[in-house]
């Protein structure tokens, strides 16, 4: 490969002005679709920005609930990645083998909320619903099964000296040139770069849980492998932790002007009928101001900019979206490699179309 011209903007939809030209709470499911693999971790940055333009803190079972639903979006989105770079590598069985533990993390994430790829699982002051009963039972049951998977994948991939050739010392980038890209998430944390925001700049309660964030060395495609794999492992981790710490209380702040009523309620008493017939026609109103939040998807920073204008829809709404910044260096990372390498390095890059409109 002597250069590279690398074209993302052939999936235009407008995510920012669609934002822009609803209420506050019709964005969510757009959030859903920036990264269709990891749903869940979309919502979370997005509603979190919301939250701070109202200066509101959600309760704690609803922090514990987004870590799990998040944690189990990240689980599903590095499983895809790594299925999917195997099969391009014309490893059939592992990829076999991820697509069946994803669809044991689906299962979970339908026992949630009752949705699979595009769940529209967390709300502006809460989420959707609890924990269903036996949620926790179901998790261990299914990560059992999970890691086999995984280890199975793994191994087979691993001891393969075909494999090994075809990432090894392929696409290395210095952690300094990968920063001045703008480049976040496994991709950096493969070159040894120890940025993780649930670390970093914790939020709702990474700083109660205890995780490990892996690092790689040499910042080849191996170690961009390498580290998705054991970062499914330490969402796991995380997830048995907030089973186990999750506290008794509600999942959703008591704010008629944020939250919507339960339907039971709305049915039977007149206040809470008229909340609900203000949120959806007016939509809630935060003060005037602008809020950034950003958090740790499966693919680096997803970050979101919000401008209030006091009405019910935001003035402005800015999405900084990983696989954006990732792909740039896509061109330096395979120029002088053979034209066989595009196929793993864009693999572990893992861009996501829906990350990409602009």
């Amino acid at each position: 490969i002597v250069n590279a011209d690398v074209q993302i903007g052939y999936l235009l939809r407008g995510f920012e002005k669609e934002c822009e030209s609803g209420f506050y709470y019709q964005a969510i499911p757009y959030t859903d679709r920036l990264n269709y693999s990891s749903a869940i971790l979309c919502n979370i940055g997005y509603c979190m920005a919301v939250e701070k333009l109202f200066g509101i803190e959600t309760p704690p079972r609803c922090q514990y609930a987004r870590v799990i639903g998040g944690e189990l979006a990240r689980i599903s989105d590095h499983l895809l990645c790594v299925g999917a770079t195997a099969l391009e590598l014309n490893a059939f069985t592992p990829f076999l083998y991820g697509l069946q533990a994803r669809e044991l993390t689906w299962d979970l994430v339908n026992a949630l909320c009752g949705a699979r790829v595009t769940s529209n699982y967390v709300r502006i002051g809460g989420v959707s619903s609890d924990l269903p009963q036996g949620f926790a039972d179901l998790c261990r049951n299914n990560f059992k099964r999970i890691l086999e998977l995984v280890g199975e994948a793994e191994g087979l991939l691993l001891e393969n000296p075909i494999f090994r050739a075809r990432m090894e010392g392929v696409s290395i980038m210095s952690p300094e040139r990968l920063i001045e890209y703008g480049v976040t998430g496994p991709l950096l944390r493969a070159a040894g770069v120890d940025l993780d925001l649930r670390r970093t700049h914790p939020y709702l309660v990474y700083d109660q849980l205890d995780f490990d964030v892996p690092l790689g060395s040499t910042g080849d495609n191996m170690d961009r492998f390498l580290v998705r794999l054991e970062e499914m492992r330490q969402s796991v981790r995380i997830i048995e932790q907030c089973l186990q710490q999750m506290p008794d209380g509600p999942v959703d702040v008591n704010d008629p002007a944020v939250r919507f009523p339960a339907k039971g309620r709305v049915y039977g008493r007149m206040e809470e009928m008229i909340n609900q017939f203000k949120l959806v026609t007016e939509g809630p109103k935060p003060p005037p101001g602008e809020a950034y939040v950003g958090t740790e998807s499966a693919n680096g920073e997803i970050g979101y900019y919000l401008v209030s204008d006091g009405t019910g829809k935001p003035y402005k709404c800015r999405a900084r979206t990983p696989s954006f910044s990732n792909t740039q260096p896509l061109a330096e990372l395979v120029r002088g490699r053979l034209l066989a390498d595009m196929v793993p390095t864009f693999d572990m890059i893992n861009m996501i179309g829906g990350e990409c409109d602009r």
